[in-house]
């Protein structure tokens, strides 16, 4: 299917409701809840080895390092690359959906971020046919940000609610494998939680107005630690 085509059916997605809708926001609830079945759970995006490592040992340090991931990490380019994808298939942008595939692939620093965003990208392409059907993307593996980014202009949601939902589900599920691994109690994660939305909301409007000139990392240690994860010899989570 042509970009063309991905557009033309993405505006027919929701009929044109407004923006900040429980039309719009009831299915991101659902697509970026942590109940939806893309296998979130075993990945740890290399946070057990910053745990096990040292990095990582309070409630404070879980919400610095996620904090740092979406301002200026994985978390941020992320966030730049859906919403590319949100515009390849909304407007018809450039770059197209296959060269934001490739990027994203290229900016995955290690075999398993690799394998992680890939897996996680198909599995949620699957569990979305709800709302978009059968694939319509031509067959292209999605790493995640670009799935997420793709679907959801093909289900017709708006792209600034969308970042939202992706940053805060990129956080939630950093927090729960914190959970199990530093670990923290329940008080402890409504806590971090609370003190990352500022950030979550502020990463996701710029990132609604970036372009992939904006893409960037300083996390150099996050990306060590999704490395160093790889020989760790007793493992809970995949990455």
């Amino acid at each position: 299917m042509s970009r063309s085509s991905w557009s033309r059916e993405a505006d027919a997605g929701l009929n044109g409701v407004a923006a900040g809708s429980p039309a719009h926001l009831a299915p991101l609830m659902t697509l970026f809840s942590a109940s939806f079945p893309t296998g979130g759970f075993a990945y740890s995006h290399g946070l057990e080895a910053a745990v096990r490592e040292g990095y990582v040992t309070s409630a404070e340090a879980v919400r610095d390092w996620i904090d740092f991931l979406l301002r200026q990490g994985s978390g941020w380019n992320d966030l730049v690359l859906a919403a590319g994808a949100h515009r390849a298939v909304a407007e018809a942008a450039s770059p197209d959906l296959r060269e934001l595939c490739e990027l994203a692939t290229a900016l995955s620093g290690s075999a398993e971020r690799r394998v992680e965003t890939t897996r996680l990208g198909e599995a949620f392409v699957a569990a979305a046919s709800p709302w978009i059907g059968e694939s319509p993307f031509d067959g292209i593996p999605m790493p995640l940000p670009v799935a997420a980014g793709a679907v959801t202009a093909r289900a017709g949601l708006a792209l600034n609610e969308t970042l939202v939902a992706y940053a805060h589900n990129f956080a939630g599920s950093l927090l729960a494998a914190a959970v199990r691994l530093v670990p923290l109690g329940q008080s402890e994660w409504v806590g971090v939680m609370h003190d990352l939305l500022p950030v979550i909301e502020t990463s996701a409007r710029n990132a609604a107005r970036s372009t992939l000139d904006d893409l960037g990392s300083a996390a150099i240690v996050s990306e060590i630690a999704a490395m160093r994860h790889e020989t760790l010899g007793t493992r809970l989570f995949r990455s």
